[in-house]
């Protein structure tokens, strides 16, 4: 049974810890071992996810809209006031509601990659809107997983985690460990075609063969691929664009990427 929610009014209370003062915890050491959800599809998302749940904070309002969502889990829901729940939290919560949970171990990146035929390669990605962004359309166009180099961000902070709307928390990821781009080998030898996006790409994606087991790589917002990397892909594709434009967001040219290729 879902525990009935605990009426909280003292800034102070140690049951706020999970939730206080979110506005640096994104890069925070101390912080990094906690997810955090924001707003009600979020929040559902992650009660059906892996990831164990610590506690829901939220509005009355808010609090029961989520109640069949909560059925079956057994945590602690904190009901606030909203400006109560803003003070402490550091920013108008304008979604009413906030989850944490505990993270997972990391996922050992040759297994993922062993079982997903459909894979996107990302390379120091490190704007946290972006990334959340990549992730939902990942998870709308059936992409298999993700890896990403030591450079990018961590899906799992918070804004990432609300930008994805949640679907960071199904699609699974993993860093490639060790040399870049050395560490695509692992990707090739899995059986997969390694797809460099690039406006200055050989190949029109729209003509380009779809092989079996395909990982489509993309760089960071404005410089792109390194171009180690761009040497490293078997092949280089390009979103054919109108004159002056030269270039698409990374989350943009990625859905176009997975739309073509899924």
């Amino acid at each position: 049974m879902p525990s009935s929610p605990i009426t909280l009014t003292d800034p102070d209370d140690p049951a706020f810890d999970d939730f206080r003062d979110l506005t640096d915890a994104d890069v925070r050491p101390d912080r990094r071992g906690v997810v955090i959800a924001e707003g009600v599809n979020v929040v559902e998302r992650l009660l059906h996810s892996p990831y164990p749940v610590r506690a829901v904070i939220g509005v009355p309002a808010r609090l029961e809209a989520l109640a069949p969502a909560l059925a079956g889990h057994d945590v602690p829901v904190l009901s606030v006031d909203k400006w109560l729940l803003s003070q402490v939290v550091g920013f108008r919560v304008t979604r009413g509601v906030l989850a944490s949970a505990d993270r997972l171990p990391p996922r050992d990146p040759d297994e993922l990659i062993a079982a997903s035929p459909r894979l996107a390669v990302l390379e120091s990605l490190n704007d946290f809107e972006n990334l959340g962004s990549l992730f939902r359309n990942a998870a709308a166009f059936g992409v298999d997983g993700v890896l990403l180099d030591p450079q990018c961000a961590d899906p799992l902070y918070r804004r990432s985690v609300r930008v994805s709307m949640g679907h960071v928390l199904r699609v699974p990821f993993a860093v490639l460990p060790g040399a870049w781009p050395e560490a695509l080998d692992r990707v090739r030898a899995g059986g997969h075609r390694v797809l460099a996006m690039t406006p200055r790409g050989e190949v029109d994606l729209r003509r380009a063969e779809v092989p079996a087991r395909w990982a489509l790589l993309l760089g960071a917002e404005g410089p792109g691929l390194s171009p180690a990397t761009l040497a490293a892909a078997d092949n280089r594709v390009r979103i054919p664009m109108a004159d002056g434009v030269d270039s698409l967001n990374v989350a943009t040219a990625a859905a176009v990427g997975f739309a073509r290729l899924c």
